[in-house]
């Protein structure tokens, strides 16, 4: 059995709740858990916002742990081996982008906490993966803070991989949170010039000594108006809609707006504003496999981690609540 915390509908208290697995799969994994951060994602799913969460619903997909048993076809990891896991649970292993490395873009991709039947996440002692999405931990990240890497971590990567950002562009972060504060240490070990855009001013020591070259009031549409055309890259961390055109208006030709952060509104862009210095929308979600391996090494060689608070798993409806109210810095993780 699997002893977890789950929630019975939609915006619901986590309850304990024990499941059993079933055997373990000849491709799969179990991982002890030993930490797990917790996503807003993680909140979009407990409330259904997204139209595709299951109930009993177990979050958590930002999970470090220990490999406590492996399937009969698994070879490259072993037991006793330090792991994690983040949002998908396994992929098909058929279909073209698994083929061609893009595991992230599997249609048929399991996800860690979604399904039907729902697949259970890391709020628990154990967890089943297919070993696939399962990347070995680097010794010199740091356990305990390291599973939010393996969500927001590549999530914020990604886009500097498949963009083929250069080292001299210079970029602004919107939105300075979970994501936001990892986007700042990953763009600066990059070699990029980082703005963080953020509605506290207040902050700007703060987000200097993240790696920020400089800060932009977001809420000074007059600091908005001189940054023109003075960015290659805008990456938006937000899951709020902005006035984009005015976003747009920072970004120099050939220029790119990044969404990382699910915003669920339609935008208001004109195309006009598109096409006269060929501008780029595009978006993400978290990245392959070797993506991820490739972030963590990265990670350990620039000392990147993120800023934890630290709750006991039993403690897990007050560490929701507190990621709720907004106050979190700047990521919570529980501890098993």
């Amino acid at each position: 059995m699997i002893n977890a915390y789950a929630a019975s509908k939609p915006r619901g208290t986590l309850e304990p709740y024990a499941y059993d697995p079933g055997e373990l799969g000849r491709d799969q994994i179990e991982i002890t858990v030993e930490h797990c951060g917790i996503c807003h994602s993680d909140l979009s799913m407990l409330n259904n916002d997204w139209g595709m969460s299951g109930y009993p619903l177990v979050p958590g997909h930002e999970i470090v742990g220990t490999v406590a048993a492996v399937g009969g076809d698994v070879s490259y990891l072993t037991v006793g081996q330090q792991v994690g896991a983040g949002w998908h649970a396994g992929y098909c292993m058929t279909c073209g982008e698994c083929l061609q490395g893009d595991h992230n873009l599997c249609a048929d991709g399991i996800a860690m906490i979604a399904g039907h039947p729902v697949h259970q996440g890391g709020f628990a002692d154990k967890v089943r993966v297919q070993a696939t999405a399962a990347i070995a931990l680097p010794a010199q990240l740091d356990k305990r803070t390291a599973g939010p890497l393996f969500c927001g971590g590549v999530t914020v990567y990604n886009p500097l991989v498949q963009f083929d950002v250069k080292p001299w562009h210079r970029v602004g972060v919107i939105g300075i949170g979970g994501l936001g504060h990892l986007a700042l240490q990953f763009c600066k070990a990059w070699g990029c010039e980082v703005t963080a855009f953020t509605s506290k001013p207040d902050k700007r020591d703060e987000l200097l000594a993240l790696g920020a070259t400089d800060t932009l009031d977001s809420t000074n549409a007059d600091a908005l108006a001189d940054a023109a055309g003075k960015f290659d890259l805008l990456l938006s961390t937000v899951n709020v809609t902005l006035n984009w055109s005015a976003y747009l208006g920072t970004l120099s030709p050939r220029g790119r707006l990044h969404f990382v952060g699910g915003a669920l509104e339609p935008m208001n862009i004109s195309a006009m504003q598109l096409i006269g210095t060929q501008l780029t929308l595009s978006g993400s979600p978290v990245g392959s496999p070797a993506t991820i391996a490739d972030m963590l090494e990265f990670a350990a060689r620039h000392g990147i981690a993120p800023q934890t608070e630290h709750y006991p798993l039993s403690d897990v409806n007050a560490a929701l609540d507190h990621l709720r109210s907004g106050k979190a810095r700047y990521r919570v993780v529980l501890d098993m």
